[in-house]
C-alpha cells in the first residue's frame, strides 16, 4: 500500500486545513452549542450505501497493502537463495499488482468519498445561504463583520476536508493497525513484542514535540490573521480614502512594520519546532529498526529469524508509526470536525424573526394605502424607539418625516418593507397587516432607496437589473432616463456595460444615488420609500432628481424622509418626529401657521439629519 494512501491521515495538521492552535477555540465552541451526532448522522443518510462502499474498499485496500511484506519475504527466504525463476516472477508480478490495486481502490475511495463530502457541503451551503437571506437587518447590524462570510466560506470549505478525511482515516489507520500487528505476530511474536515495547515512548516524544509546534503555530496564526485586517483595513478603497483624509499613513505603516517583525520570530520559532518534530520522527524511524536489528543477533530473541523474515517485519513496522499516530490524533480531529458542525449549525438554528405568514393574504393589484396603526417599536423589548404613531398615507398620496437624529424617521419608514415588525400595533397596506403578506408579494409592490447606496461589482446594466430580472434594454434605459443618469452612462467607455467597480466608489455619490433610484424605479413599485434618497445629490441635481420623482410619484404612494426643505415643503402630509412620538403632522402651510417643532426646522434650515 502506497504512503500517500495509507498514511494520508495520519494527524498532521495541514490534512484539515484547520490549525491545531484552534483546540481550545473548538472545544470552547462545543461547549457553547453542543452538536447532536445524529443530526450529522442525517445529513449523510442519503449517501448511507457509498459510505459503506468506501470503507469496504478502505478495508480492502488496507489488507492487500499487507501482503508486501510477505511478497518480499518469499522472494529474499526462497526465490532467490534456490534460484527459482517462476516463484520469483510470480512475486514480482503479485507486487506490481498489490500496488496496481491499492492505487486503483485509493482513487476510487477518493473519488467517491470527495463527491459524498461536496454534496453534503452544497447542502449546507445552500440551506445556510437561503436561510441567512431570511434574517431580519438587525442580525447583520449586530454581527461583526466578515463573520457570516468566515463561515460560509472558510468553515464550510474546512469542512468538506475533515468531513470526507475524519472517518476515512479512522477507517483506514484502525484496519492498518490491526491487521500490521495481526501481521507482526504471525511473522516473529518475539520481535512482535519488542516493537510493541519501543513504540508507546517513541509516540509520546514525537506527540510532545507536535504540541510544542501546535503552541508556536497559534501564536503565529494570530499574528497573520492581525497582518491580514491591516491589510484589508489599509489597503481597501475605503481605507485608503480613511488614511490619506486623516494622515495616518505613518502609524498604520509602524503598526504594520511591528506585526511583520514579531511574525519573523514566530516564524523561525515554528518552523524550528517543525524541524525539532521532523528530527525527532527521523530518530523513531531509525532507532525502532535499529533495536529489531539487536533483537535479531541474539538467539534468545531471534527465534531462528530468517532475513527475510526480518526484512518484512521492518517493513510491516515502519508502516505502523504513522497510522498509529493518526489515531492517537483523532481526538483532534473529530473536536475539529464537530467544532465546525457547530459554528455552521448555531446559523442554521438562528430563529427567522421576518418570515413568510403560514397562510399568506393575497394583495392583488395594489392601490397604495399606508396604514400606521398605534405602531411601537424596541429594539431590545425595554427601550422605545417608537411609541404609538398612528398615520394615514392614502393610495397615491405622500407622506414626509423630519425630525432630529435619532426620532425615529428611518425606523418607521424600514417598517413599510418589513425590515422590523412592529412590536405593538400594525402596519399595513390596503387594510391588509405585512406581516400577513407574502415577502416576496410585498417586496413587489413596495419599493426603497436608502441614503446608503449599495452597487454589485458589476456592469451598470446589471446593477440595474439586479432589481427585475427580466427587464428588458429598453425598459433599464427609461428607468435611467426618468433618474437622471441615462446621459452619465452614455458616456462611459462602455456605456451600460461598464463595469461599476468595487461598491460603486467610480462612481461619486450623486451618480451612486441616481443609479439606485434607477433601479429601484425600474420595479414600479405602488408604494414607494425615499430614506434620504437625494442626501449625496447637490443642489441642481437634486432638483432634477426630484423633479423625476415627483413626476413618476403620480399615482404612487410615496414616504419621504429627507432634511431640505424643498424636499419635503409639496408633500401632502408632514410628520415631524421627536423622540420615537409624532409630534406634529399637517401640510407645509398648516405646520407653519401652527408656529410649533416644524416651524422651528424651518427658521432652523430643517438641515436635520437622518
Amino acid at each position: 500500500m502506497s504512503d500517500s494512501h495509507q498514511y494520508k491521515s495520519s494527524g498532521e495538521s495541514g490534512r484539515s486545513g484547520r490549525d491545531p492552535g484552534n483546540k481550545r477555540a473548538d472545544r470552547a465552541q462545543l461547549e457553547a452549542k453542543p452538536v447532536s451526532l445524529r443530526r450529522i448522522a442525517r445529513l449523510f443518510a442519503p449517501y448511507r450505501a457509498r459510505l459503506l462502499l468506501v470503507v469496504a474498499l478502505i478495508v480492502v485496500s488496507s489488507v492487500i497493502g499487507l501482503a508486501q511484506p510477505f511478497l518480499v519475504k518469499h522472494v529474499i527466504d526462497t526465490a532467490l537463495p534456490e534460484g527459482d525463476t517462476a516463484l520469483l516472477m510470480l512475486c514480482v508480478a503479485a507486487m506490481v499488482l498489490v500496488a496496481i490495486a491499492s492505487a486503483a481502490l485509493g482513487v476510487a475511495q477518493t473519488l467517491i468519498s470527495t463527491e459524498i463530502g461536496q454534496r453534503v457541503m452544497h447542502r449546507l451551503r445552500t440551506d445556510l445561504f437561503g436561510h441567512l437571506q431570511r434574517q431580519s437587518l438587525d442580525f447583520f447590524t449586530r454581527t461583526r463583520g466578515g463573520e457570516v462570510q468566515s463561515r460560509m466560506v472558510n468553515d464550510i470549505g474546512s469542512m468538506q476536508s475533515v468531513v470526507t478525511s475524519t472517518a476515512t482515516s479512522i477507517a483506514a489507520n484502525v484496519t492498518v493497525v490491526a491487521g500490521t500487528v495481526v501481521a507482526m505476530m504471525a511473522l516473529n511474536w518475539r520481535l512482535a513484542l519488542i516493537s510493541m515495547v519501543v513504540l508507546p515512548p517513541a509516540v509520546w516524544t514525537t506527540r510532545k514535540v507536535a504540541q510544542m509546534r501546535y503552541a508556536v503555530t497559534s501564536q503565529r496564526q494570530a499574528r497573520m490573521a492581525d497582518l491580514h485586517v491591516q491589510v484589508e483595513e489599509g489597503l481597501s478603497v475605503s481605507g485608503i480614502l480613511l488614511t490619506k483624509t486623516l494622515g495616518a499613513a505613518p502609524a498604520l505603516a509602524a503598526r504594520f512594520e511591528q506585526t511583520s517583525h514579531d511574525l519573523v520570530g514566530l516564524e523561525v520559532r515554528s518552523q524550528l519546532a517543525g524541524r525539532w518534530r521532523m528530527a525527532t520522527m527521523q530518530v523513531v524511524f531509525a532507532a525502532v529498526p535499529a533495536a529489531l536489528y539487536l533483537a535479531a543477533g541474539f538467539p534468545a530473541t531471534s527465534g531462528a529469524l530468517t532475513i527475510g523474515t526480518l526484512v518484512a517485519f521492518v517493513s510491516l513496522q515502519g508502516s505502523l508509526f504513522r497510522p498509529l499516530m493518526g489515531l492517537l490524533n483523532v481526538g483532534v480531529d473529530v473536536t475539529s470536525s464537530l467544532a465546525l458542525f457547530s459554528r455552521i449549525f448555531e446559523y442554521l438554528d438562528l430563529p427567522v424573526e421576518i418570515d413568510d405568514p403560514a397562510s399568506p393574504v393575497p394583495l392583488g393589484e395594489a392601490r397604495g394605502e399606508v396604514v400606521f396603526d398605534e405602531v411601537g417599536f424596541s429594539y431590545d423589548g425595554s427601550h422605545p424607539v417608537l411609541e404609538d404613531i398612528s398615520l394615514r398615507v392614502p393610495a397615491g398620496g405622500s407622506l414626509a418625516l423630519v425630525g432630529a437624529t435619532g426620532s425615529g424617521k428611518s425606523t418607521l419608514a424600514g417598517m413599510v418593507a418589513r425590515l422590523h415588525d412592529p412590536t405593538s400595533g400594525r402596519v399595513t397596506i390596503d387594510g391588509i397587516d405585512l406581516r400577513d403578506l407574502d415577502l416576496a408579494d410585498l417586496a413587489a409592490n413596495v419599493g426603497m432607496v436608502t441614503q446608503e447606496t449599495y452597487l454589485l461589482h458589476a456592469s451598470v446594466r446589471d446593477n440595474l437589473r439586479h432589481a427585475r430580472p427580466e427587464a428588458s434594454d429598453a425598459e433599464i434605459e427609461a428607468a435611467a432616463r426618468a433618474a437622471r443618469i441615462h446621459d452619465l452612462i452614455v458616456e462611459l467607455p462602455d456605456g451600460y456595460d461598464t463595469l461599476v467597480g468595487s461598491r460603486g466608489h467610480r462612481f461619486s455619490g450623486g451618480e451612486q444615488q441616481r443609479l439606485a433610484i434607477a433601479r429601484t424605479l425600474l420595479r414600479d413599485p405602488r408604494v414607494l420609500v425615499l430614506d434620504e434618497a437625494t442626501s449625496a445629490l447637490d443642489n441642481t441635481t437634486e432638483r432634477e432628481v426630484q423633479a423625476a420623482l415627483d413626476r413618476l410619484a403620480e399615482g404612487r404612494t410615496t414616504i419621504t424622509i429627507a432634511h431640505r426643505l424643498s424636499t419635503v415643503r409639496d408633500a401632502d402630509q408632514i410628520a415631524v418626529l421627536d423622540r420615537g412620538r409624532v409630534v406634529e403632522v399637517g401640510s407645509h402651510e398648516e405646520l407653519l401657521l401652527r408656529g410649533g417643532a416644524y416651524a422651528d426646522l424651518v427658521r432652523g434650515g430643517l438641515t436635520v439629519a437622518a
